[in-house]
């Protein structure tokens, strides 16, 4: 069972399956401003010059004659001030599964124990346990 949610926690914190849960949050938000500013501002406009090529004066006749609203800004505005807190919120939480994912990583790189070290003379790279470099022959101190 410790295998099964081991592997599930891999599967979640790869970087892609993130990228596409985000995709689909923020299209999902993109969704609604797209929405609003078809229902809410395009659609009156439309109706609006609809009434003037018919004869109709007034906003108020129009919504009579045509049985339509009128333009909503204000609700056109609300999307796109929900957007924006979905998209924050979003960043947030990817920040907060990235800081997640680096202190993994971290953990993951501190268990395993170095092998090798640094020359101090030539800085070739020799086993952890030499005492003599095998490429500048220098003795090696502790």
């Amino acid at each position: 069972m410790k295998k099964f949610f081991g592997e599930f926690k891999e599967f979640i914190m790869r970087g892609n399956v993130m990228d596409l849960a985000v995709a689909v949050i923020i299209g999902g938000a993109f969704q609604s401003i797209v929405s609003s500013l078809c229902d809410d501002v395009i659609t009156p406009l439309i109706q609006l010059i609809i009434s003037k090529a018919i004869g109709v004066d007034s906003i108020d006749e129009m919504t009579k004659v045509l049985n339509v609203g009128t333009i909503q800004f204000g609700h056109f505005i609300s999307a796109i001030i929900n957007f924006i807190i979905m998209a924050f919120i979003i960043f947030i939480l990817v920040k907060i599964v990235n800081k997640a994912m680096a202190i993994g990583k971290k953990k993951e790189e501190e268990e395993e124990e170095a092998t090798t070290k640094i020359c101090p003379h030539c800085k070739s790279e020799i086993n952890i346990e030499a005492t003599k470099c095998p490429f500048c022959t220098s003795d090696i101190e502790e």
